[in-house]
């Protein structure tokens, strides 16, 4: 009799996780102990964050992510400049910056660097902007345009917009030989306009950050072309055990600079699949692009770049360097069954012993 009715039990709930939409976990009627939670709302259909362009006049034609120089195409606005570091420096003795950028003394910087007052570095969403820079004034100045990349904040501004520049930056804006003379002029007015960032051969990176652990994942995100800056990170996590993508978009929070962060009172399971939106609204999305087994102060090249020339709705996937992988794979039976199947007819025997 005893058999009888646990059979009957099991048969019933049996019944009822095949008729509830979300099987047994989350129906209310087990206990959440033997269950896995419900997977969270999907957030796949919510735009990430996009922060309205700026007003700064922008050039069309790209520039090159270290120095290149373009025509003067119009829409410049003044401004004042100085310099600081090594007179041939990148600016910060030790090469970085508040935007956490290292060695911006080697390609693709190439030491074309410049801190920005809170209009250009925008509490760190201005991170990575290209802008050209030219003096006209000064009798040692060339006229020609040369272009410098935000990585470092400008804490005493002079002006409206106070371009802080690399002793190189500043040198380069003088006419042949001269960068000295001009370099000891001091406070020089200048003229800039926004151009896109253009970084060949080089793919969207993601740097993991010192301090980075299982509950904490801390990255910079760096080498993007046109807007060169960064509005929003998203993160996908993987699931156990086939390491298959979730699906669902996390964001991250901005930490400092260009340092984006996520925290989790549970370890974050890899790997991550990451979408960078920039100031425009354009998002590409590197699949997979960190390993399950990462490590701090490592980087992982994308497959990934921003490309001007697609709608900004358009969402441009790829992989990365060490996995191939575009599209979610299939879960195999076997996989389905043990992630979904088992931890419900766990639970169900056990109530019906």
């Amino acid at each position: 009799m005893a058999a009888a009715f646990s059979f009957a039990r099991v048969a019933a709930l049996f019944f009822l996780v095949a008729a509830h939409p979300h099987g047994c976990c989350g129906c209310g009627f087990l206990p959440d102990l033997f269950c896995y939670p419900p997977p969270p709302a999907p957030t796949t259909n919510v735009p990430a964050t996009n922060v309205p362009a700026s007003n700064i006049p922008t050039s069309n034609s790209s520039s090159g992510g270290g120095g290149g120089t373009n025509g003067d195409g119009g829409g410049w606005l003044d401004a004042r400049a100085t310099w600081y570091g090594a007179p041939n420096g990148a600016g910060p003795y030790d090469n970085g910056g508040a935007c956490g950028f290292k060695n911006v003394n080697w390609p693709p910087f190439s030491s074309m660097t410049s801190c920005g007052n809170q209009p250009l570095f925008k509490d760190g969403k201005g991170c990575g902007s290209c802008y050209q820079i030219r003096c006209v004034a000064h009798r040692a100045c060339s006229g020609v345009p040369e272009t410098v990349i935000i990585t470092d904040m400008n804490y005493y501004p002079v002006s409206r917009y106070h371009f802080d520049l690399s002793g190189t930056a500043f040198g380069a804006m003088a006419k042949y030989g001269r960068n000295d003379e001009l370099r000891h002029a001091g406070i020089i007015d200048m003229q800039f306009k926004r151009v896109p960032c253009q970084y060949p051969g080089l793919t969207v990176t993601f740097r993991v950050q010192h301090g980075s652990n299982p509950n904490y994942l801390a990255i910079l995100v760096e080498y993007e072309d046109g807007d060169g800056d960064v509005a929003q990170v998203d993160i996908m996590e993987s699931r156990l055990p086939d390491r298959a993508p979730t699906g669902y978009w996390t964001p991250m929070r901005e930490s400092w600079g260009s340092i984006w962060r996520l925290d989790r009172l549970r370890p974050l399971q890899g790997p991550f699949s990451l979408r960078v939106t920039d100031e425009s609204g354009r998002s590409v999305v590197a699949n997979q692009v960190i390993p399950a087994y990462w490590q701090p102060n490592a980087a992982y090249r994308s497959l990934v770049q921003f490309d001007e020339t697609l709608p900004l709705s358009l969402v441009t996937s790829g992989a990365t360097t060490r996995r191939l992988l575009v599209l979610p794979m299939p879960m195999s039976m076997y996989s389905a069954a043990r992630t979904y199947v088992w931890p419900c007819v766990r639970s169900i025997l056990a109530l019906a012993v």
